[in-house]
């Protein structure tokens, strides 16, 4: 098993006013040659929205595109037809493919937007692009593993154009969780959203992450009551 441990206070911070993002990898102005991708999961980006706050329309190309909103709520209109508003419990994807345009703005004039943003390089290139967002009921992710993004049917969850899966997870304090790839050689992106656990003897606290590759499984035994984030990704 090999980890690489993404500390909270070592990520990439800017601040726009109306935008205040902190990136685990490599985005925009901020460049870290040690943090680039990990695998093919390209950018993850946890960002605060304040109230009116909007991303004009701009393009995306031969990406899948995820976001995970925490509070607020977020607003989103394509170049697809895609529209919709997001808000906690609620996930999002667009494949951009071929080429699409699209904006993304606060929904309230004065209640900020928290989340992360998730990019994921395509298994397929130059698809038609699409739009898809789904709500989860939260309840169901109680000490257990809630997949909600997966190419997988069984899964119930939206569809992706990659061998890839994202799950949540709240984790009550002592309680221990395994985590099982679905696909073989696959790595996976911890992200402690909240919380704190311990994997692999390696502590990790609220936004630390862990990059976790050469092994088909591991166990995550939380310190306090905890939520988390699982990107399972493939590593080349």
């Amino acid at each position: 098993m090999k980890t690489l441990l993404f500390k909270a206070e070592d990520r990439g911070t800017a601040d726009y006013g109306w935008l205040k993002p902190n990136y685990y990898f490599s985005f925009a102005q901020y460049h870290n040659n040690t943090k680039v991708h990990f695998g093919l999961l390209r950018v993850l980006n946890d960002d605060f929205i304040g109230g009116g706050g909007a991303f004009p329309t701009h393009p995306h190309d031969n990406m899948e595109i995820v976001t995970i909103p925490f509070t607020g709520a977020l607003k989103h209109k394509d170049s697809t037809g895609g529209e919709g508003i997001i808000q906690a419990g609620d996930i999002q994807i667009m494949s951009a493919g071929t080429g699409v345009q699209h904006s993304e703005a606060n929904a309230s004039a004065t209640e900020p937007v928290t989340l992360f943003q998730v990019w994921i390089f395509p298994k397929e290139r130059n698809i038609k692009p699409r739009y898809d967002q789904k709500t989860f009921d939260v309840t169901e992710r109680a000490n257990k593993w809630q997949t909600v993004v997966s190419p997988i049917d069984a899964d119930n969850a939206l569809w992706i154009n990659q061998d890839a899966r994202f799950s949540l997870t709240t984790l009550e304090s002592g309680k221990e969780i395994i985590y099982t790839n679905a696909f073989k050689n696959n790595g996976v992106f911890l992200v402690v959203i909240n919380g704190s656990v311990e994997v692999n003897g390696q502590q990790l606290n609220k936004r630390d992450a862990l990059g976790i590759s050469e092994t088909e499984n591991f166990t995550v035994k939380a310190s306090e009551d905890a939520e988390l984030l699982a990107i399972e990704i493939p590593m080349n």
